[in-house]
């Protein structure tokens, strides 16, 4: 009985074959068409045909002994090398289930694998992996949603057809990687820098399930694989760099910032120049792009983790973000002031004068900002204890900064809330320093005098140009 189950097993390709299909230029896999598969029932290249039959399911691992399992192992995982076109559903139906089924039984050997795997194994399963999972992009629309990001949340995310297949791929790579069977140093010489780079530009997909299993396997390629560490980092920071200041345009930064807020949690003190150039070169930098919205949240992290580490960043912070300070696009702003609240807040005072001056300027033209939510924000801070201690501690500095912001509001801001809250501000420096606030006040009366002074002579000499040229006027 064995021995004719046996018989009905695929033989293995020559060498020859399995080099030129792993090869660079083959790691788009084997594509079965739809159509010479119906008419002819052939195979692509490089897989063979069970006892000259069409493609067909291979025995279960529970039905051959165990001497024989790795064996049908590889020809499990040479079998899901065929790779079909999930664009037309009706087409390759008996096939497409056969796959699955055998990919999910992939899945369940690797999770219950009790030996470490043979090398010509992880070579493989690194293999069936990349044949599957390194395709050709699939013709999308991307349009402009990453330019604006407003919509962001309307629109209906572009889904894969083959997601149901390809969710199987992951889900077998993703309990492999993770398997304490699969032993990192042997498996290091197949998943290697060229193939985590193809794993890299995969989250440029557009489907939100991909990028979510390639980020948890990444995660766990860095935690596992310690050799590739720096080349990972430096991966990631090459796609941001491309993504800042050429393209604007990637589906994965908040994945991948996702990612490195794990790793940058995981520094070691004192942190590497190495980590602080990041946070220069690439995390402040990242807020330019106009698509901040799509990813802020996990930009936010990551620039919060590392002042944690080292309270002294904060200044650098800070400065950074007045250095890309949006001037037309309000929600941003919005979102900037809310960063700048948490940054404050874990800010000493040490850092906080070092660039109080500048930021306090900021927050004063956002004061007076028409756009009521950018007002009302930067009013906001005042509500937060420990930026106000902060503003308390320093308040013979940034008060005389700030009046101008408040008695503008007070006197003319169009909305009644920003009115208000401006009041409140007024009110907590009152009480804190009246004498300081009087001669504030005082002085604020006075450079609105001069003004009135300068305009009405810039007036004067205005007219006086203009009686002039009219005198001299030819007719």
């Amino acid at each position: 009985m064995i021995k004719q189950i046996l018989g009905r097993l695929p033989k293995k390709p020559p060498k020859s074959a399995e080099s030129r299909e792993f090869s660079d230029g083959a790691l788009n896999g084997p594509m079965l068409s739809s159509s010479a598969s119906s008419r002819s029932g052939s195979l692509p290249a490089g897989t063979s045909k069970p006892n000259g039959n069409s493609y067909e399911a291979l025995p279960s691992f529970r039905d051959v002994p165990s001497s024989e399992k790795q064996s049908l192992l590889i020809r499990k995982l040479n079998l899901c090398c065929v790779v079909f076109d999930f664009r037309d559903p009706t087409t390759n139906v008996k096939e497409k289930e056969i796959k699955r089924q055998t990919l999910l039984e992939l899945a369940d050997y690797v999770t219950s694998a009790n030996g470490k795997f043979a090398e010509n194994v992880l070579q493989e399963i690194v293999k069936m992996v990349s044949i599957n999972l390194f395709r050709a992009a699939t013709a999308l629309p991307h349009e402009n949603k990453v330019l604006e990001a407003l919509d962001s949340e309307e629109e209906e995310p572009v889904m894969d057809p083959a997601w149901p297949h390809l969710q199987v791929v992951y889900e077998f790579f993703l309990r492999f990687v993770a398997s304490p069977e699969t032993d990192p140093k042997v498996a290091k010489r197949y998943m290697d820098h060229s193939f985590i780079l193809k794993l890299l530009d995969l989250f440029d997909s557009e489907d939100p399930r991909e990028r979510d299993y390639l980020k948890t396997i990444l995660h766990r390629i860095y935690g596992r694989f310690m050799v590739h560490r720096p080349f990972i980092r430096k991966a990631i920071n090459n796609i941001f760099y491309q993504f800042i200041f050429e393209t604007e345009k990637h589906n994965g930064i908040a994945e991948l910032l996702e990612i490195l807020g794990s790793i940058i949690n995981g520094f070691a003190l004192p942190l590497k120049e190495e980590h602080k150039l990041f946070l220069v070169r690439v995390l402040i930098p990242l807020h330019k792009p106009k698509c901040m919205q799509m990813y802020h949240q996990q930009l936010s992290y990551c620039i919060m983790q590392f002042i944690e580490k080292d309270c002294k960043l904060a200044d650098i912070v800070i400065r950074g973000l007045l250095k890309y300070w949006p001037v037309t696009n309000s929600s941003k702003e919005v979102m900037f002031l809310g960063e700048v609240e948490e940054v404050l807040e874990a800010t000493q005072p040490a850092e906080f004068q070092r660039c109080m001056v500048l930021l306090v300027r900021q927050i004063a033209r956002c004061m007076n900002s028409f756009h009521f939510q950018v007002a009302e924000r930067a009013l906001f801070l005042w509500s937060n204890d420990h930026v106000e201690n902060l503003i308390k501690q320093n308040r013979k500095v940034i008060l005389p900064i700030i009046f101008p912001a408040l008695e503008r509001n007070t006197r003319g801001h169009w909305n009644q809330a920003v009115r208000s809250l401006t009041l409140n501000v007024r009110k907590i420096f009152s009480d804190q320093d009246p004498e300081l606030f009087e001669e504030c006040s005082q002085k604020f009366q006075e450079n609105e005098g001069k003004q009135e002074e300068i305009y009405s002579k810039h007036e004067a000499t205005w007219k006086s140009l203009q009686e002039i040229a009219a005198s001299k006027s030819y007719k």
